[in-house]
């Protein structure tokens, strides 16, 4: 009796052919048993017929190069370096940088020689318990993202059955909410003040007013600046990496286009006359290829860790040494709400990837000024109806 086929063959696949039950699969020879001298033979599965070719294609290329390695052999360090080398393409440069960090420091020297099909969750668990003695919830979090999503990618291969790291199967430590601390009405002048001097108290102004990040800032050049509409477009940063400083999207893709006060605009019109005058003094010296807002005296952009250096020298001398660079852009937050901007166009003014995300971060102060705002209504009440409604 002839013998049933599972499925046809893909036409012009060769060893690639649907099954019966509707998925694709490709059959490829790993080498020959050195016992048996028989072919050793292997299966690959997906959902559709592009899938499984390219998922076939990969393997080819690395058994032809020598570098494939059998899921059953591969160990945890062996997947995380394929998965850095090949499923990180679109991943913004400083996402890659964070997550090779994590990887090297964290995953490998903890999980690197263990069989990737022979990881288990109560390992994984043990590994987050140990972290979150030395380390605050969010990096644990963050190292915890990593892993999930380099497991989570071997899952889809068919290389892992479920990933060992998944929340459901781990225990995380609880998210602390963020404290910020932005400067009041009474420190902001006080800080401007004490900045005065300093080489970069006009970006530190500039940062209140717009609530720009620090790359952004560092990174803010000229043809982004429409004296004429009274805008600031924002587009990219400027990354301190490793061995350098390289350009990137701005944080969550979030390019926009802000419209800040007109004092502000003027603010920039000052600076832009101040750097006319550098860089008549620095003559031939003066190097600002990339037309940079703020520079040295010789057209060189600014050093974020330099910034932040002035900053907090600058805050400790007025007795607020706590403050962070990031605080002058909470500070905007809530000076744009007290002045009466809705959560949506703050939102989007700051580049926050979600409304949800502002207002976790600001919406005590919206609940106090909602408070405020009730408390006014009441004394109005009070004056205009002699406290009759």
């Amino acid at each position: 009796m002839p013998r049933k086929k599972e499925g046809r063959a893909a036409q012009g696949a060769g060893n690639i052919r649907k099954r019966a039950n509707g998925t694709w699969e490709a059959r490829y020879t790993l080498g020959r048993d050195p016992g048996t001298g028989k072919q050793i033979r292997k299966s690959i599965y997906g959902k559709t017929q592009g899938e499984v070719r390219k998922k076939l294609a990969a393997i080819t290329v690395g058994l032809d190069e020598g570098t494939y390695q059998d899921p059953k052999k591969m160990t945890v360090a062996q997947w995380l370096e394929i998965w850095q080398a090949d499923y990180l393409g679109g991943v913004q440069v400083q996402t890659v940088t964070a997550y090779r960090s994590i990887t090297k420091n964290h995953l490998i020297p903890a999980f690197g020689a263990v069989l990737l099909q022979k990881l288990q969750p109560h390992q994984v668990q043990r590994f987050y318990n140990h972290l979150a003695v030395d380390h605050a919830p969010k990096t644990v979090r963050n190292i915890y993202g990593v892993l999930h999503r380099a497991l989570e990618k071997a899952v889809d291969l068919k290389y892992i059955k479920t990933n060992p790291s998944d929340a459901d199967l781990c225990i995380l430590p609880k998210k602390q909410k963020y404290e910020i601390h932005p400067l009041d009405h009474d420190q902001i002048p006080v800080f401007l003040e004490a900045a005065a001097d300093d080489p970069y108290r006009d970006l530190y102004a500039l940062d209140l007013f717009t609530g720009l990040r620090s790359s952004e800032l560092v990174g803010l050049t000229w043809d982004c600046i429409d004296f004429q509409k009274g805008t600031i477009y924002i587009h990219r940063q400027l990354l301190c990496l490793k061995g350098g400083y390289a350009w990137g999207l701005p944080k969550h893709g979030k390019k926009r286009t802000l419209s800040p006060a007109g004092l502000v605009m003027d603010h920039l019109h000052t600076i832009r006359t101040k750097q006319l005058e550098a860089r008549l003094a620095a003559g031939t010296a003066w190097m600002n290829d990339e037309d940079f807002v703020f520079t040295n005296a010789r057209g060189g952009h600014f050093i974020q860790e330099t910034v932040r250096k002035h900053f907090k020298a600058i805050a400790k001398a007025i007795d607020l040494p706590d403050q962070r660079l990031h605080d002058l852009r909470h500070s905007y937050a809530v000076a744009s709400l007290e002045a009466g901007d809705d959560i949506k166009t703050l939102s989007e003014n700051l580049g926050h990837h979600s409304v949800a995300f502002t207002l976790d971060v600001y919406g005590h102060y919206t609940d106090s000024m909602r408070k405020k705002s009730s408390e006014r209504m009441n004394d109005y009440i009070a004056e205009t109806l002699n406290g009759k409604l």
